[in-house]
């Protein structure tokens, strides 16, 4: 194989009744982990940190959640429960559109925090040394749920916005 190919997404198999096959999904998404940089953190330590705060939190406040091993998991699970529930194209677009309103409500969350706080003052500190400056609980929980929600609504654009292309033929719009 060259190193083109290398970089190129292997196709995703669609059977004549129009479904995925689950393991060209798992080949796509693995390729999507190593190398597109905005799946790819899913597998950043800082993003796993936020994940773990995330379950942890979850936990003591009495949210029933799976307790997902890592943040990685947690997307994949998603992804494949996303794409077995939307089945339609018009179910996928609204799934779509359902995240990217998820991510713009997040990222401006996240900025505004940042920005009324300092939070990006010290780029070296994780997030969750940033959170560590805001004044109440609230604000923390607040500010690194936006943090969790933002990075995984982008993963999951990013793939579930590829696979709408290879099985529709066309562009999410």
């Amino acid at each position: 194989m060259s190193k083109e190919q290398e970089n190129e997404p292997p196709k995703v198999r669609i059977s004549e009744s129009g479904v995925p096959d689950v393991g060209s999904v798992a080949d796509l998404l693995e390729w999507f982990l190593n190398f597109d940089e905005r799946t790819a953190r899913m597998r950043h330590p800082d993003t796993e940190q936020v994940f773990q705060w995330k379950q942890q939190d979850d936990k003591v406040n009495g949210v029933n959640t799976y307790p997902f091993e890592n943040a990685e998991a947690r997307f994949a699970i998603g992804v494949f429960q996303a794409l077995e529930t939307n089945r339609t194209e018009a179910e996928l677009s609204d799934w779509i559109t359902s995240l990217l309103e998820a991510l713009q409500d997040s990222h401006k969350t996240k900025t505004e925090l940042t920005e009324v706080y300092k939070l990006g003052d010290d780029l070296d500190a994780s997030t969750i040394e940033r959170s560590q400056k805001l004044p109440s609980n609230v604000e923390k929980r607040l500010y690194l749920t936006s943090c969790w929600i933002e990075a995984l609504c982008t993963a999951e654009i990013r793939f579930l916005g590829w696979m709408y292309k290879e099985i529709y033929g066309k562009a999410y719009a």
